[in-house]
């Protein structure tokens, strides 16, 4: 087997070369079988059409997404585009099914605008710009693009009703960390954006669902890092924030004591050794033996829990006050897997608790 993988398009292009198809169609060519267009960083590329009709005074077309051999979310969507001859010159963009639209402050489009980036809007302003100088209306849809967008980070960006269309170079490459820090970043922009200068990092669900259940913490001042605690940590670190909470299960913040800022398993080690040794030292028996952090503390009466799970908050609170050079103050609480906060360390007066 080739360790190369194969390259696929973005939804920018499939929706680019829609569009110019669509409107080839209105303008009474042939419906196509396939459309070349031109790429943001030069060349050209072929891509099939699934369909292509007239439809009144417009015309649709649609490209089935192959985004290689990334495991895309979009991955086998159909991409379609519906386009109308308007007054003036300009290319302009609805959002059709499948298709969110921006509702905060801090994303690349500003809120009421089609969730198309201005990546995509340029390549498919360049594809149709081959076929006609007239004002064209184009509405690009998803079909099943509602249900998708909640696998994403949509709607946590602000984005409503659908997914986005992304890709600056049209290409996508299989699975990079770039892509995911990029996403990541933009859920920092809105956060920034509407005003939340106290902020929540979680790795996920576990810890977003705590913060927001048991603390008077608004949705979105919560981002989720993911496992990329390091990055974010960096970017953050010089940014308008006045304070920070940490906030996740013990087995994975426990990696940021053990200087591991990239948590996924494959690329950190075990949490377990950390934590049980911490264990150990507090409680003054040995608590080796376990497989897994969740064992630990489950063997733990509810003041023990609570001791060691501070005494391991304060580690990891020294560990993300250093990585963010001390710019602001930051806290920790840890949390188990049915949502209880079992110890935290730090001034949690930003963040206080509910009730």
């Amino acid at each position: 087997m080739s360790g190369k993988l194969r390259e696929g398009y973005t939804t920018g292009a499939c929706a680019a070369a829609s569009a110019k198809a669509a409107v080839t169609l209105l303008l009474g060519s042939p419906p196509l079988r396939e459309v070349d267009i031109p790429m943001p960083g030069g060349g050209r590329v072929v891509l099939p059409l699934e369909l292509a009709e007239t439809r009144g005074a417009s015309a649709m077309a649609a490209v089935r997404k192959d985004a290689g051999d990334d495991p895309d979310i979009t991955n086998g969507a159909l991409v379609m585009a519906s386009v109308s001859l308007e007054n003036g010159e300009d290319v302009t963009f609805s959002a059709g099914e499948g298709v969110g639209v921006v509702t905060k402050k801090g994303l690349q489009i500003p809120p009421g605008e089609p969730a198309i980036n201005p990546g995509p809007r340029q390549m498919i302003t360049n594809a149709v710009r081959e076929v006609t100088s007239k004002g064209v209306r184009v509405t690009i849809s998803i079909p099943g693009g509602r249900e998708l967008a909640q696998k994403t980070f949509n709607p946590r960006l602000g984005v409503e009703g659908g997914l986005s269309i992304l890709g600056s170079t049209g290409i996508v490459r299989p699975y990079s960390h770039p892509a995911l820090r990029e996403s990541l970043k933009c859920a920092l922009e809105v956060a920034l954006a509407g005003g939340n200068e106290f902020l929540v990092f979680t790795a996920g669900n576990i810890g977003s669902k705590t913060a927001l259940a048991l603390l008077d913490v608004k949705p979105e001042a919560v981002v989720e890092v993911s496992n990329e605690w390091g990055f974010m940590l960096d970017t953050v670190r010089g940014k308008p924030v006045k304070a920070l909470l940490v906030a996740g299960h013990p087995g994975k913040l426990a990696k940021l004591a053990g200087g591991y800022w990239d948590t996924h398993s494959s690329r950190s080690g075990s949490a377990v050794p950390i934590v049980s040794a911490l264990a150990s030292k507090t409680l003054g028996v040995s608590m080796e033996g376990h497989s897994t952090v969740e064992g630990i503390f489950e063997t733990l009466t509810g003041a023990e829990i609570n001791t060691v799970a501070s005494a391991l908050a304060e580690r990891v609170r020294q560990a993300v006050l250093a990585k963010v050079e001390q710019k602001f103050p930051v806290a920790v609480a840890l949390v188990d897997m049915k949502g209880r906060i079992l110890g935290d360390s730090g001034d949690m007066g930003p963040w206080p608790k509910k009730g």
